[in-house]
């Protein structure tokens, strides 16, 4: 009997696990760094595409959809109104909506819809509006808990793009990148009430990630002057880099990469890439460059031992890349992608391009191999796709589709 018991809880905790595995529960993914633990993928598809489980019409916004427990939540705008629905993630049935009045307009015309990836965690789903304001649900039936209207809370100006900076849970508290007069700031996860605040730094388009950097957690932000590393539980800054343009009409929107205790970041506009090594008093240079990896607003990726991302300027045309993590050595480069987004699950790159086509690459530095494309949405596609239990969801300017990308048979 005792070993019945054993056996069942084994079960139970394998069980829990794989369904945790399976999540997507905020920007870039379970680990925040675009990889999925899926497998049992498809390895090819018809030029139709992957075959598509549902769809649903969206309004505007370039928030990605994130997905926990079954369920997905959609966070876009419509008319006047942002909204955030809850949909099973199976069936795209709706479970609740949650909206709110907007008066948000981009004074570069560049959309009016939420540009942040919301954040599931536990019971809470937590959303940040283009004009700044955080909202912290009940995932159960969307009830709000409390809100932060953080740009008149911390006097921060307009930005080209509003806010496109997707927060993190760090422990017991929201951490984001605000400006004005709060830099770095950390929020009581139930309460919304301010824990620390940090550098004074303005808001950038990029999102934080956390990670263990010389043997102690860290989080690793780009901010609107460069690259910051700060204690989680207390705001000190660690260290820091500044890494920005010289010239104010730019911005820092890709999310840095973290592999071990080496860091990448880029910030495009005559800036460039580089991979920085962590010490216990200093920042190490392993290559800095705009020749190697330039990433404009796309979040690259790494795997084993190459970074795979979109080099160059969005409205300039950029080139798919292989780059030599250690040396920043292009092994390849590929052209008619514009930008895009990559996730790496099962072996392979799920890239989605700027334009609507998803594409499987192969990743490997000896050169371009692509196993099926197909065009899937219709451009321009900016928001970061979502991977959960072999559906891929994505959402263009009119629709949200899922996708099946298992090769398992569903019922």
């Amino acid at each position: 009997m005792n070993r019945l018991f054993v056996w069942a809880g084994l079960l139970a905790v394998g069980l829990v696990a794989e369904a945790r595995a399976a999540d997507w529960p905020q920007f870039l993914g379970p680990t925040r760094d675009a990889h999925s633990p899926e497998t049992g993928l498809l390895r090819s598809f018809p030029k139709k595409g992957p075959a598509v489980l549902w769809e649903k019409e969206v309004g505007e916004g370039y928030s990605g959809p994130v997905v926990a427990g079954g369920r997905l939540i959609l966070f876009h705008r419509v008319g006047d109104e942002d909204v955030v629905e809850c949909l099973d993630a199976a069936t795209g049935k709706r479970h609740w909506k949650f909206s709110y009045e907007t008066s948000y307009r981009d004074k570069l015309g560049k959309g009016d819809g939420p540009r942040s990836t919301p954040l599931i965690a536990g019971k809470r789903v937590w959303t940040l509006a283009a004009d700044g304001r955080l909202h912290c649900l009940d995932l159960a039936e969307g009830n709000k808990l409390w809100m932060r209207a953080l740009h008149e809370d911390y006097r921060v100006p307009q930005s080209f793009f509003g806010v496109s900076t997707s927060p993190i849970l760090e422990g017991d508290n929201i951490v984001l990148n605000v400006g004005g007069r709060g830099g770095i700031v950390a929020l009581n996860k139930e309460t919304g009430k301010e824990v620390w605040k940090a550098t004074g730094d303005p808001a950038s388009n990029s999102s934080p990630v956390a990670a263990t950097l010389g043997g102690k957690r860290t989080l690793v932000f780009l901010t609107r002057t460069g690259l910051v590393l700060l204690d989680p539980a207390t705001g000190t800054v660690r260290q820091r880099k500044r890494w920005r343009a010289s010239y104010d009409a730019s911005v820092n929107a890709a999310t840095q990469v973290v592999v071990g205790d080496e860091v990448f970041l880029s910030a495009c506009y005559e800036t460039g890439g580089t991979v920085l090594r962590v010490g216990k008093d200093d920042l190490k240079s392993l290559w800095e460059n705009d020749e190697s990896l330039s990433t404009h607003f796309s979040t690259a990726v790494h795997h084993d031992g190459f970074l795979y991302g979109f080099h160059g300027r969005q409205e300039e045309g950029t080139q798919f890349r292989c780059v030599d993590w250690k040396t920043g050595k292009v092994r390849w480069s590929k052209d008619g992608f514009g930008c895009g987004s990559i996730l790496v699950a099962d072996g392979l790159l799920l890239v989605l391009s700027e334009g609507g086509e998803l594409v499987l690459v192969e990743p490997t530095p000896s050169g371009y191999r692509e196993k099926a494309r197909a065009e899937v949405l219709t451009g321009p596609v900016r928001a970061q796709p979502a991977l959960s239990g072999g559906r891929l969801y994505s959402r263009d300017g009119k629709k949200l589709i899922c996708w099946n990308l298992t090769t398992a048979k569903r019922p």
